[in-house]
Formats: C-alpha cells, sequence, structure tokens
C-alpha cells in the first residue's frame, strides 16, 4: 500500500539500500543485521478488505519469516502490531493487559486476527528461541505520505476540505478516537528498541476526540466553508465505537508521551496535502497542454 515515493529523497544515499521483496515468501539479507523491524501490513480497512488473504498471510508468513531472519541473524525483532488487537473494547482506555473483545470471523478479522497471531508467534520466537523481541501496538497515526484514498478519517476530511466540499460523518460522529502524530511515534518505537521491555507496549495519543469534533477542527484549519454531511452510520461490524490508549506502561517505561499538540500536527499534514495536490494539478495541467 505504499509508494516508492516516500523514499525517493533516500534513492543515492550510500547508508540506504532497497530491496523489494514479498515478506510472505522465505527472506534473506546478506552481511550483519542489527534490527529487524516487521512493519508489512495494510493497516486501512479500505486496504486489508480488498486484501484479506494476503492481510492475514503477511501476519502469519510474513511474521515467521523476518522472525526467522533476526534469528539467524542474531538481530534485535519489532513487530508493528495495532490497537486493532482490543477489538470493539469493552475496557476504556485499552492497557496492555486488556486481552480484547475480536470477533474472529467477522470482516475485519483478517487484520485483528493477523496481528494477534503475530504477536502469539513473537512471544514464542523470544520464549524458545530466546530472540530479542519487542511488541508495539500502534493506535491511530497520521501525518504526512498518507494517501489520499487511504480510508481512514484523517486523508478522507483533509481532502473532502481542501477540495471544498462537506465532510462525510456517518451516524452521529459520537465515536471516538485518538490521533498521534507521525514525529511522536516513530520517537516512541525509538526509545522502545533502546529498552528491555519484550511484552506489548501501548503508543498513541490519549487524547479522546469525537469524529464530529474533528471534523469541525478540519474545516476550520483549513477554511472549509462546505460543513458537515451527516449519513447513515455504515460501520463494518466490529469497527470500535471507542478507542483510546492508556500509554502509562510508555510513560514508565519509555519515559515517553506525545508532544505534538492535534493542531499543530493537523496544519502539517494539511500543508503536505495542499502541496501534493498543487503538484497533482500541475501535473494534469501540463499533461493536457501537451496534448
Amino acid at each position: 500500500t505504499g509508494t516508492a515515493d516516500n523514499i525517493a529523497h533516500l534513492i543515492g544515499n550510500p547508508r540506504f539500500r532497497f530491496i523489494r521483496h514479498d515478506v510472505t515468501h522465505f527472506l534473506y539479507v546478506e552481511g550483519p543485521i542489527d534490527v529487524v523491524l516487521h512493519f508489512a501490513s495494510p493497516a486501512s480497512p479500505v486496504d486489508y478488505l480488498k486484501y484479506p488473504i494476503q492481510t492475514l498471510k503477511v501476519g502469519a508468513l510474513g511474521t515467521h519469516n523476518t522472525l526467522g531472519l533476526a534469528r539467524v541473524k542474531g538481530a534485535r525483532y519489532m513487530l508493528a502490531s495495532t490497537s486493532e488487537v482490543y477489538g470493539d473494547p469493552q475496557v476504556h482506555p485499552q492497557p496492555e493487559t486488556y486481552w480484547g473483545h475480536v470477533n474472529p470471523i467477522g470482516p475485519r478479522g483478517v487484520y485483528d486476527e493477523a496481528k494477534r497471531f503475530a504477536e502469539a508467534m513473537v512471544m514464542a520466537y523470544h520464549r524458545v528461541h530466546g530472540v530479542d523481541t519487542r511488541i508495539v501496538r500502534i493506535f491511530n497515526t497520521y501525518g504526512p505520505r498518507m494517501r489520499l484514498d487511504d480510508g481512514r478519517v484523517v486523508p478522507n476530511f483533509i481532502g473532502q476540505a481542501l477540495r471544498r466540499e462537506p465532510l462525510t460523518v456517518y451516524g452521529d460522529g459520537s465515536q471516538t478516537r485518538s490521533f498521534c502524530y507521525i514525529d511522536d511515534l516513530v520517537e516512541g518505537i525509538t526509545r522502545l528498541l533502546e529498552v528491555q521491555e519484550h511484552e506489548p507496549v501501548n503508543l498513541g495519543n490519549p487524547e479522546e476526540v469525537s469524529i464530529l469534533t474533528f471534523a469541525e477542527i478540519i474545516n476550520r484549519l483549513t477554511g472549509n466553508p462546505a460543513g458537515i454531511r451527516f449519513l447513515p452510520d455504515r460501520r463494518i461490524p466490529g469497527d470500535p465505537q471507542r478507542r483510546c490508549p492508556d500509554i502509562t506502561k510508555a510513560r514508565q517505561r519509555l519515559e515517553w508521551s506525545p508532544q505534538i499538540p492535534l493542531e499543530e500536527g493537523l496544519r502539517r499534514t494539511i500543508r503536505w496535502f495542499e502541496e501534493r495536490l498543487r503538484s497533482a494539478a500541475l501535473a494534469d495541467a501540463g499533461s493536457r497542454y501537451g496534448e
């Protein structure tokens, strides 16, 4: 679901090497390896509902293959897990000790259970083979380089606002999310790599905001006059009504908490999307002119 554009600035850097590989197939990399980070998986419902079997395979086979590489190389290993392991939670906010409320055969189960299986595999490799593992449970994260057609609420709302369209809110907008800016998340991931903590750690922003309030913030920051359009609730079965991390463990073990306020992070993200849309419009105009 990514794009090579995101690493274009690294091409030619002697300290960077890009290998295109499907981690559901056997993986071997020449030379010493210090750390293996397994972040390969669709993370948006638009993607994992379109590719359910591939999502399950990357959580199962991809985790197995990357753990095998870490074991052979004696490398530290990190799994990017997700708040989706908690499902539609009955405990709020969600601590790492909560086992979750997940429907294994529902449409979202392909992602939820892939990550739950992946966590079990990581802990098994740690206990049986002594692999130096980490598990980060990532809550809603946003920032530059997201796709406009990602399907998640941040690019959806920003895209609509920049096109001067009404923001579509499903239901009454009372469902909540917590939004962590990407720079904060990367800082937390880096800190987790440096401590001896093998069980899962939540990383996310504990400030909960309703979808309706979030839409109002986006409209205000973009100056969008089109307002909000309410549509019937179309939540996928198992879609959480509330989602908010308990980050007590991250505060204690990593001395970490988000530092970038929501509106500041959104301003940075909006600027990036504005530039992308402007570039796309110029490219389209150039194409038309060339014709």
